[in-house]
């Protein structure tokens, strides 16, 4: 039972860690949209967003993150396949980005911008995966057995 309890906590800790580091990602992301709102408000994708839009998508950055780590540390284990860990991030980045590029579509958001918001998706699993395996290799956060 002593354990099963301690994979807990390490999960537990594997997927705070990956939600605060995407959330980080998130926040830089969120602040150059806000920039680049000021610069270019013709541009459909970078509107400035209201309060409760920015908390809405902030929190399920931070829920994706937190279940892409937990799922993440159970993935790799021990082992040291890349295609898994690129895997990883794939699969989340494309469903968190092709969703939105569903939703867009219904808006009539240009394809190109759609893709711009794809992308981003990918960078942000991309930094939470980075930001996790260091915090494995530095034992902060044990892999999974």
């Amino acid at each position: 039972m002593d354990d099963l309890n301690a994979e807990r906590i390490e999960s537990l800790k594997a997927g705070i860690f990956s939600a605060l580091s995407l959330s980080l990602a998130f926040s830089a992301l969120t602040l150059l949209h806000l920039f680049l709102a000021k610069q270019f408000p013709a541009v459909g994708i970078w509107q400035t967003p209201t309060l409760i839009n920015l908390l809405f998508s902030g929190g399920v950055a931070f829920l994706s993150g937190f279940l892409f780590g937990i799922t993440y540390r159970y993935i790799i284990r021990q082992d040291e396949n890349s295609h898994l860990q690129e895997g990883a991030v794939l699969s989340f980045g494309l469903v968190r980005g092709l969703a939105q590029v569903d939703i867009g579509l219904k808006l009539e958001n240009t394809l190109w911008s759609l893709g711009i918001l794809c992308i981003e998706s990918l960078l942000l699993f991309a930094f939470a995966r980075f930001a996790l395996d260091l915090a494995i290799y530095r034992q902060w956060v044990k892999s999974a057995r």
